[in-house]
């Protein structure tokens, strides 16, 4: 099975708890807190494989959590980072956050590498918060949450050169003359229902690789057809090789063919219209293709080269490759996202005005029970160690400075009412 296009959860690994702790050694008087930080918890990174051609194992394996940094030990002993955890994924790979569809990589050469879900770094141990006025603190920090995000895995197929056109115009037949692959062949519509790529090579020892997409249809941009589940793998290619059914065998008309198969490359991107075309007027081997041809090329108003062909017979397929070759030695590489260009030599710093309005938010359950959430207080409520009463205090401190208690007296908190944070519920007292 071919699948180019799944939705996982990927967590990055919590970092490790600080510890609170004090050296007690032998003829060293006021020894003082000696309690180490916490590991640092594990990435999730994502890294090509050559090998690979689908995203199928995901289909399998939808959850990726990374584990947590080791804890911090006593003697200021720092707790160990945990391993990144690498996931393997094919080139041509575009990892896409589900929430925000911002695009967080675009993954296209054998072992190249990019952290998907950040791990969380190690809390602080005691021996951190000693201060002149507190120079023995029973105070330590729990690692910091890793960073978790659904995201979505787009496979967009590594071909210089796509087949595109209607179904049964003879695209397959096409690629099994010019390559050794070998697609599904037959005299039906959409025999070919997943990408099939060739690896061609010309007379005088060029080489590129061909991609076979399925059969487009009108519509195909909207979800017509099977062609619109395969549209992402041409944007990729740098030139687009339209095969048409000169014969006109199914009886539609060539050049309404080509209209229509150019208007759904548009529709569903705009930037394919940029991408350079060759013509290629197939099955001249049989009746009337003459003729339509000659038609054809009365009303076509674009300048693309047309090469008449017959798969079948493999006429005129040697002028059709080297015409290949050479416009893919004189076309650029098309970047799938706009890319900032920089400046060499020159540091530039973007500051951008993000409001600060996650921090946090108070609704209240049917019960009356207030309920804080947010990213920025949630993750000072994981953070610390409530089984320490100076580090509870020191989380009452930061919910004060928050402006938390102000939020809850305004929306009506009194004195013994029930506050929860995640799962924690306390009273909130004046």
């Amino acid at each position: 099975m071919f699948v180019d296009q799944v939705k996982i959860y990927v967590k990055g690994g919590d970092g490790g708890n600080g510890m609170v702790a004090f050296r007690r050694e032998k003829y060293v008087p006021n020894g003082g807190p000696a309690g180490g930080d916490g590991g640092r918890g594990a990435n999730v990174v994502f890294q090509v494989e050559e090998g690979l051609r689908t995203l199928m194992d995901f289909r399998y394996q939808r959850h990726f959590k990374a584990p947590r940094g080791e804890h911090g030990m006593s003697k200021n002993q720092h707790g160990k980072n945990a391993k990144d955890m690498i996931v393997k994924v094919p080139p041509g790979t575009v990892v896409t956050d589900a929430a925000t569809s911002e695009v967080i990589a675009d993954l296209t050469e054998h072992g190249q590498q990019a952290i998907i879900a950040r791990g969380g770094r190690g809390g602080r141990g005691n021996s951190r918060f000693a201060t002149p006025a507190n120079p023995a603190p029973e105070l330590s920090e729990n690692g910091e949450p890793g960073q978790e995000r659904d995201v979505v895995l787009e496979l967009k197929l590594l071909a210089d050169v796509g087949l595109v056109g209607f179904p049964s115009v003879g695209k397959s037949t096409l690629l099994s003359v010019v390559s050794a692959a070998r697609p599904k062949i037959a005299e039906y519509h959409f025999t070919t229902i997943v990408p099939n790529l060739g690896m061609v090579e010309t007379e005088d020892g060029r080489s590129f690789v061909m991609a076979d997409l399925p059969g487009l249809i009108e519509g195909a941009h909207s979800g017509v057809g099977l062609g619109h589940q395969f549209l992402r793998h041409i944007e990729r290619t740098r030139v687009i090789v339209h095969v048409l059914d000169m014969a006109a065998v199914e009886g539609r008309d060539p050049y309404e063919d080509y209209l229509t198969i150019n208007k759904e490359l548009k529709e569903y991107n705009l930037r394919l219209s940029e991408r350079p075309q060759i013509i290629v007027a197939n099955k001249m081997d049989m009746p009337d293709a003459e003729e339509n041809l000659a038609a054809f090329k009365e009303r076509l108003t674009d300048d693309y080269p047309v090469f008449p062909i017959s798969a079948f017979t493999r006429e005129g397929l040697r002028d059709l490759l080297f015409a290949t070759a050479d416009l893919l030695e004189n076309t650029a590489e098309f970047p799938l996202f706009e890319e900032v260009e920089e400046d060499l030599g020159v540091n530039r710093v973007v500051y951008r005005h993000e409001e600060d309005q996650d921090k946090f938010r108070i609704t209240r359950d049917p019960d009356g029970t207030f309920v804080i959430s947010g990213e920025t207080i949630e993750k000072l409520f994981k953070m610390t160690n409530f089984a320490s009463e100076e580090s509870t205090r020191k989380f009452a401190r930061q919910m004060r400075g928050m402006g938390i208690d102000d939020a809850l007296r305004e929306r009506g908190a009194t004195d013994g009412d029930t506050v929860r944070i995640l799962k924690y519920e306390f009273e909130f007292v004046e």
